[in-house]
């Protein structure tokens, strides 16, 4: 498992180390501050060796610490032209999209839920698209969102 794969396919291309500037020795004491004793050499041994030097799992995490990357992102395989910078914000849309996916799933329970209480109170339906007005504080949003109850979900 290289621990300290290449920025981009290209073999000459520059180390995850070397991209942020930083020295073996540095990266060394960064891994010994994260809590795993390492030296230059090793990291050396890693990035250069013939063969790799391998690493365990201790060091696999104190490196993906100290390069604040997830593990499996540290562990991947580089892909033609996807730099780091490229990566992490594919990283960052992969979690909005699931954080957007879950509010998704809230909304349309909570108006589905709404919905059943308008289906055994009627007469609660004029009154809760008031109060969508005053919580959204716009009659827009508070029309699409009494909509969404009126269709019985979010998702419907």
């Amino acid at each position: 498992m290289p621990a300290l794969p290449r920025a981009t396919a290209s073999a000459a291309s520059p180390t995850k180390r070397e991209v942020r500037g930083w020295s073996t020795t540095e990266l060394a004491e960064r891994v010994t501050r994260a809590g795993v004793k390492m030296n230059q050499t090793a990291v050396w041994r890693i990035e250069n060796g013939t063969p790799r030097r391998r690493i365990n799992l201790d060091e696999a995490l104190a490196f993906a610490r100290v390069f604040e990357l997830p593990l499996e992102e540290l562990m991947s395989p580089p892909l033609e032209g996807l730099d780091v910078n490229g990566r992490r914000l594919v990283q960052e849309a992969v979690e909005a999209f699931y954080e957007t996916r879950e509010a998704q799933d809230r909304l349309h329970w909570a108006v589905t839920a709404i919905a059943e209480h308008i289906q055994a109170h009627p007469d609660s339906s004029r009154a809760i698209h008031e109060q969508c007005r005053r919580l959204t504080g716009d009659e827009r949003d508070a029309r699409t969102l009494t909509e969404h109850i009126e269709d019985g979900g979010y998702y419907r």
